[in-house]
């Protein structure tokens, strides 16, 4: 079993930073790719940005040049450093990641339970 656990989330004006955190436990062999999602309400889920294992990096064009992914192969972890939050930046931040339970094993898709960040108007 593989857990996902989001933190870092909050309160903060416009203009200001987060940095959000994603930590994968339980029985981890390999981490493919990673990434960050995010639902405002009412809206679809999309994509923040991703990583790969070795650091490959991609972003949604809102976010290009404001928020930074990250991610630490020792500890199994992720970051989202998000700077020049806006308004619109406001919703349910996901953590998403590729594992397999052993080198044999099939890289399945596996999700954290979100952390909300609101940016208020």
């Amino acid at each position: 079993q593989v857990q996902l656990v989001e933190s870092g989330g909050g309160l903060v004006q416009a203009g200001g930073s987060l940095r959000l955190s994603c930590a994968a436990s339980g029985v981890i062999s390999s981490i493919k790719v990673m990434g960050w999602y995010r639902q405002a309400p009412g809206k679809q889920r999309e994509l923040v940005a991703t990583i790969t294992s070795s650091s490959g990096t991609n972003y949604a064009d809102s976010v290009k040049g404001r928020f930074t992914i990250s991610r630490d192969n020792a500890k199994n972890t992720m970051y989202l450093q998000m700077n020049s939050l806006k308004p619109e930046d406001t919703a349910v931040y996901y953590c998403q990641a590729f594992v397999a339970t052993s080198p044999t094993m099939t890289f399945l898709s596996y999700w954290g339970q979100g952390t909300q960040v609101t940016v208020p108007s």
